[in-house]
């Protein structure tokens, strides 16, 4: 069995500590020496290149316990992994401990009252296929990979953020495995301190191995995608729509290079253009009418408008399953200039990759009537959502033209907007993750990290320190 060198210098000290967890637990546990450790410890960014201790292979709230204890008490890294998607890389560091739920994936719904209880493994594909069939429905990821672990304690804008609000607004409880071994459960009535902080705050405080959610009623939707020619005009009158139109409307548009997809025609391949993916929660009839103004704005160049299933949406994402890298940057707006939109238009034009993008989102809608204050996401006042993400798919690649880019453009608009979604955040450092907390957010942070994580141990994320 051929190892890479920096594999193959671990084994040496794997036996004796991992002898103990095993002991204890039943659980598959992956570690140098096992032939599937390779393939185990990837992520999807192609640039990330860590080798953990051990990989265990949770089935249960137990497992994660005597995993946490394990870690704790002989003083490993530990990471906790759930769909994967990590930008900063988080799930999988060098000679850690990874709790990886890639076996805890079961969804059970209660059609009658809608109540769902998923496993922190659960993608958010997973939650669509166990869902849909009694017409019901969650804001989930932008794509059927995304694992609900990561995009809830981060808050969850998804593809009907305008209609049910965040993920977080849908979760009634949530089963957490403390710093100390404990397992508990927290909700508005049990542990409401820890709950608050959950629900944007990551994986500071605990590690979820179980959610509960409220589903909403949804049956068909009216979805797809519209693809405009990205002009001033049209990425104009995108921005000045989207956050004024009827709440059942959710958008996530992208100027980028038309794909080579099957409904955008050859010749057309490459061009500039706003491509605008779509999820109209209502009647079709009124969702016509409230997609007019956008088809309004040009001649598209493609349009796959038609009532679908909610997850059929995902066909148009499934394609950011598969492994890349990104350098990104992301903000919150309430607004962007003429200037921003032609520097925009001018910087994907100019890309060094055909893959890379600039998202857009216009918010509001139920996020919006929830306060600040409520949850640890402090940004539902917020009109848009501006990513820069530039995107290559070869590891052997040079990444420095595509990170010059994405900070090139970065530094042309940052000052249109402030604040960051904690999803969407990178390694940048102490200050970034305070704009992702701004104000009395960041301070009753660290109260509940103080609380619950004293010594610091969930510290493999956007991480609030506790007081000491």
């Amino acid at each position: 069995m051929y190892l890479e060198p920096r594999v193959a210098s671990r084994l040496s000290v794997i036996p004796e500590p991992i002898a103990l967890l095993r002991k204890q637990i039943d659980a598959e546990i992956i570690t140098a020496d096992h032939p599937e450790f390779e393939v185990a410890r990837k992520t999807q960014d192609i640039t990330f290149d860590v080798v953990p201790y051990a990989i265990v292979k949770v089935e249960s709230a137990e497992d994660v316990a005597a995993t946490v204890d394990f870690a704790r008490e002989i003083g490993f890294p530990l990471t906790v992994r759930s769909g994967g998607h990590s930008l900063a890389g988080f799930g999988v560091a060098d000679d850690a401990v990874v709790v990886d739920f890639s076996k805890m994936k079961q969804v059970s719904v209660d059609p009658a009252s809608g109540i769902a209880t998923v496993q922190a493994g659960a993608t958010s594909g997973d939650i669509v296929a166990a869902a849909q069939p009694y017409g019901l429905a969650l804001t989930t990821g932008d794509t059927a990979s995304v694992g609900i672990g990561g995009l809830t304690t981060g808050g969850g804008i998804g593809f009907m953020v305008r209609k049910y609000g965040l993920t977080i607004d849908s979760l009634v409880s949530v089963q957490v495995v403390l710093a100390d071994g404990r397992i508990v459960t927290a909700s508005k009535s049990e542990h409401p301190r820890l709950f608050w902080a959950i629900r944007g705050g990551g994986g500071n405080f605990g590690i979820v191995t179980e959610f509960t959610f409220q589903l909403e009623q949804v049956g068909l939707v009216l979805g797809g995608d519209i693809v405009l020619p990205a002009t001033r005009a049209v990425v104009r009158g995108y921005l000045d729509y989207v956050t004024n139109a009827p709440e059942e409307l959710t958008t996530i548009a992208h100027i980028m290079h038309a794909p080579p997809a099957p409904y955008i025609p050859e010749e057309r391949v490459g061009e500039v253009v706003l491509q605008i993916l779509t999820v109209w929660t209502g009647s079709p009839e009124d969702g016509e009418h409230a997609l007019a103004p956008l088809r309004a704005l040009g001649t598209p160049v493609a349009d796959t408008i038609h009532p679908m299933e909610y997850g059929d949406i995902y066909q148009y994402t499934a394609h950011q399953n598969m492994p890349h890298a990104a350098a990104l940057r992301m903000m919150f707006a309430d607004g962007l200039s003429d200037r921003a939109v032609d520097e925009i238009l001018a910087s994907v034009a100019s890309s060094p990759s055909p893959y890379s993008i600039i998202q857009l989102r216009g918010l509001g809608g139920a996020a919006a009537r929830v306060g600040n204050e409520e949850t640890a996401f402090a940004h539902r006042d917020r009109a848009f959502f501006v990513a820069i993400i530039g995107i290559w798919l070869d590891p052997s690649e040079d990444p420095a033209p595509h990170r010059a880019w994405t900070a090139e453009i970065w530094e042309k608009i940052a000052d249109e907007g402030s604040g960051v979604y904690v999803n969407f955040l990178s390694k940048e450092g102490d200050a970034r993750i305070r704009e992702a907390y701004p104000g009395k957010t960041y301070e009753r942070l660290v109260e509940v990290k103080t609380m619950y994580d004293p010594e610091n141990l969930f510290q493999f994320n956007q991480n609030i320190l506790p007081r000491g």
